[in-house]
């Protein structure tokens, strides 16, 4: 099974390896489909989307990876996440929202300014989402983020009861910060499955809702 991972960290932000390093490690995981999501607000977008182009390209083109320039708008105000969102999709990045996660003080109305966005594509580690914002997920095709990383994690039980009630999307991300971090195959299906997905829906998530997402964002494989 390859494994899809829409949001990594190089050393853009907080990662601890450059991004060519991020993407050459995770193919020898397995990925197919991966995005380099540093954290960003207002500032760096055009920085992250330039820098990012080229290394995207070349993995692409020599090593048959597709990589996504993104970027993980992070502990803005909610107030000003969606022209930060529209900024960084005219720049033709990923749009991911750090979420509500329950172990960092992110403004309280993140999820929902992110949720309202045309321009976001996936929301982060929602933590303790509510099913107003579960609903609005699912009838705005946003989506919600499964997360393997320690304490984002704490709250996936929670997210999958309100999707499997809502229909909001989900996906499994690494959001990885180091090599260890990034996810194989038998990782990604036990994140799925420790979550409470049953194989079938684990199944769904981690090879047919990437698939979703790239074909959203007119993006073919090799």
């Amino acid at each position: 099974m390859p494994v899809y991972d829409f949001h990594c960290h190089s050393t853009l932000s907080d990662g601890a390896l450059s991004p060519p390093e991020v993407m050459q490690r995770a193919m020898a995981r397995g990925y197919r489909a991966m995005a380099i999501t540093d954290h960003s607000g207002l500032g760096f977008l055009e920085r992250f989307a330039r820098e990012l182009a080229e290394d995207c390209a070349n993995a692409r083109r020599y090593w048959g990876l597709t990589v996504l320039p993104g970027v993980e708008l992070t502990h803005m105000p909610p107030e000003a996440i969606d022209q930060a969102a529209e900024r960084a999709k005219a720049l033709g990045a990923l749009v991911i929202v750090h979420g509500e996660s329950p172990v960092e003080p992110v403004p309280s109305g993140t999820n929902r300014a992110a949720l309202q966005s045309r321009w976001v594509d996936i929301l982060a580690h929602p933590g303790l989402i509510t099913e107003e914002e579960a609903l609005l997920a699912a009838r705005r095709g946003i989506f919600l983020e499964i997360s393997a990383r320690r304490g984002h994690s704490l709250t996936n039980g929670h997210l999958v009861g309100l999707a499997r009630r809502t229909g909001a999307p989900l996906l499994v991300n690494s959001d990885a910060h180091a090599p260890e971090d990034l996810l194989s195959a038998e990782q990604a299906l036990l994140v799925a499955r420790g979550s409470g997905l049953s194989e079938e829906e684990a199944l769904l998530v981690l090879e047919q809702n990437p698939l979703r997402l790239l074909e959203r964002l007119n993006v073919s494989l090799p």
